[in-house]
């Protein structure tokens, strides 16, 4: 279908609540306010005639454009160059701070920096995923967009010598045209504030200069704060300050995406929403963030991820936790369908709120308790009233673990018993026995002890498939999963065992396509849904982890160089690669971008090892300790 840019053409601001994306043409199509989860007020990216959009580009028939960030920030710069001149859209959203808002702002600054041009501007919002109708009242500095619920207000960036909005106008869908000229240095823009009905200000080109220089301040020192010093040092700062962006400051929760209903497969079912946190993302971000020497935000997971155990409120059949909350920890996902937009390119239906929210899946518990167990060997130690709820979690772990569940993937195909599951759970009981006997905390250990040896000894017997000479996806097929490539990360078998060996040649041979990564083959392995889907870019990325411990360091490095290709213009992605290599999938994609960064500096580590050692793999947590010395721990 027409009108709709490439996924990948789009560039992500934010202030730490909420974030805007910016196509390379000028026009920002998906913004939700006051935060990431909220009603659209910008749709377009989702329908193209009636989900609405800001718009600025230049009046001239023909021009190229152009999109990077300014230096070390999240402030983005679109630049269009035509015959007559060259100039700039200027857009960022200043810092909120960590208190919860409802009001926003998003500045657009119009440049010209060489010739002439002139800028045509659109505002055209649709409150409420375009369900709630708005009134416009327009005067020469600005208007305001006004609902029952949702308001706006749109501030003119101009100098008191210039004339009035040159042709503003309101039509009767209550949207703002206007037309811009400028030339050579000159600067003008817009300011929208969301949560306010008013009133309309004059705003002089010297105040958002200023708010241009504290926000680029502001990222540039937060960068600053990273110790990460390898290989790839550029892409990963990208990524850093993309899972930055969607941290929801107020709480620290992190959204798998700022955005909701990207297809996995162009004019598929396969539409998700995937702005909430998720417990399994929360616990992956511990481990990135504390490798970048990101402590701050570390810490404000792990208080969530905390808050969440000692709540122990179970959703629908989920158990202690659910898969999933929303940024503030509140569990109502409920999903519905916005049946009046036909979706990106025809992709319906377009899903609001998530149905997966209720599923079992037993193993973001062990993900969980091992962000724990890592923040702990840096530091940051939990305090008796978390070790007792967490003892409580691992109590209820013991006893369940051994029972069908939705897995990893969310697929609704019925319950399996997934060996990833089975893993994780391994996971929790086993670092949950570390945490115990390292700091002397009371626990009952022996139970423990035995539920994690069982798990154990249950994957080697049934999770490997003899015709397969591989670890399969459940029990009850020979299909192979990706999520198994955290098997040897997680310690549970190491990286040069046989088995393990075995294990990642048959899926070289059957879920890599030149280095691209399927998650598993959903023809031989059903999940409940129709069509087909790409590689899932954050199963590249742990390939490249794993070949990486497993010693196969010239693989794993042309397997990570041939992935960065794929990132769009920014250095972003989103969650799949499609069989033409375009991103689908909701964007950018939090997983993904975690993934990247614990994969290059898994490797970046390998190949400083040396000589001697560089075929060796790093190992992905200290060696267990045998019983005797786990009784004497617990015993001091």
């Amino acid at each position: 279908m027409t009108g709709y840019p490439l996924i990948s053409d789009h560039g992500l601001i934010g202030d730490l609540q909420t974030s805007a994306l910016v196509t390379t043409d000028g026009s920002i199509d998906w913004f939700c306010a006051p935060r990431f989860d909220s009603p659209s007020i910008f749709g377009a990216l989702l329908d193209h005639g009636h989900g609405g959009h800001l718009r600025t580009r230049p009046t001239a028939e023909v021009f190229a454009s152009k999109q990077l960030y300014f230096p070390d920030t999240a402030v983005l710069v679109t630049r269009f160059m035509s015959e007559a001149g060259v100039g700039e859209l200027i857009d960022f959203m200043p810092v909120t701070g960590a208190v919860a808002s409802d009001r926003h702002r998003l500045i657009r600054m119009v440049r010209c920096v060489r010739g002439e041009m002139g800028f045509a501007i659109d505002v055209a919002p649709r409150f409420d995923y375009a369900r709630e109708q708005h009134t416009t009242h327009l005067t020469a500095d600005g208007a305001v967009f006004e609902g029952p619920r949702t308001s706006m207000t749109m501030h003119v960036v101009r100098e008191p010598e210039d004339e009035r909005l040159a042709q503003a106008r309101a039509d009767g869908n209550g949207d703002v045209h206007a037309e811009l000229s400028l030339g050579a240095g000159q600067t003008r823009g817009l300011v929208l504030e969301t949560g306010t009905a008013g009133p309309i200000r004059q705003v002089r080109v010297s105040e958002v200069l200023h708010l241009f220089d504290e926000t680029v301040a502001f990222w540039k020192h937060w960068l600053g704060l990273s110790t990460y010093s390898g290989r790839w040092r550029e892409t990963i700062n990208r990524s850093a300050i993309t899972l930055k962006l969607m941290t929801y400051a107020p709480s620290g929760g992190l959204v798998a995406a700022p955005t909701a209903g990207l297809p996995e497969q162009i004019g598929g079912e396969r539409n998700w929403d995937y702005r909430y946190t998720w417990v399994r993302d929360a616990s992956f971000s511990v481990y990135s963030l504390l490798g970048l020497g990101y402590t701050e935000e570390a810490a404000a997971l792990g208080r969530w991820l905390k808050d969440r155990v000692e709540e122990q409120e179970a959703g629908s059949g989920s158990g202690p936790l659910n898969i999933m909350y929303r940024v503030d920890g509140s569990s109502d996902l409920a999903e519905e369908v916005i049946e009046h937009w036909e979706g990106y390119k025809g992709s319906s239906p377009v899903r609001i709120g998530n149905g997966a929210a209720g599923q079992l899946q037993l193993d973001i518990y062990g993900e969980a308790i091992d962000s724990i167990y890592f923040a702990d060997q840096h530091g940051l130690v939990m305090g008796h009233q978390g070790w007792l709820k967490m003892c409580a979690l691992l109590d209820w772990v013991s006893a369940e673990w051994d029972q069908p569940e939705e897995g990893i993937w969310e697929t609704r195909g019925g319950r399996q018993d997934f060996t990833y599951g089975r893993l994780m759970n391994w996971v929790a009981l086993d670092r949950g026995i570390r945490l115990a006997t390292s700091h002397g905390r009371p626990a009952p250990l022996d139970r423990w002890r035995a539920e994690r040896d069982a798990i154990y000894n249950q994957i080697m017997e049934r999770g490997w498939s003899p015709a397969r000479k591989a670890f399969r996806q459940h029990y009850g097929t020979d299909v192979l999963d990706a999520s198994l490539l955290r098997m040897s990360a997680v310690g549970f078998i190491t990286p040069t065992d046989p088995m393990w060996l075995s294990t990642l040649q048959a899926m070289d041979g059957e879920l890599v396509s030149d280095s691209l990564v399927y998650r598993y083959d959903p023809e031989a392995s059903p999940d409940g849904l129709r069509g087909s889907e790409g590689t899932f870019s954050l199963c590249t990325f742990a390939y490249v982890d794993s070949l990486a411990r497993a010693g196969q360091l010239d693989k794993a490095r042309v397997t990570f160089e041939k992935m960065l290709t794929y990132a769009n213009h920014l250095g972003l992605y989103s969650e799949e690669i499609a069989l033409t290599g375009e991103q689908i999938g909701n964007f950018p994609q939090a997983f993904t971008h975690l993934a990247l960064i614990d994969a290059a500096i898994t490797l970046n580590r390998q190949l400083d090892a040396k000589p001697s050692t560089a075929g060796s793999p790093a190992p992905a947590i200290p060696a267990p300790q045998p019983a005797a010395q786990e009784a004497r721990a617990a015993e001091a």
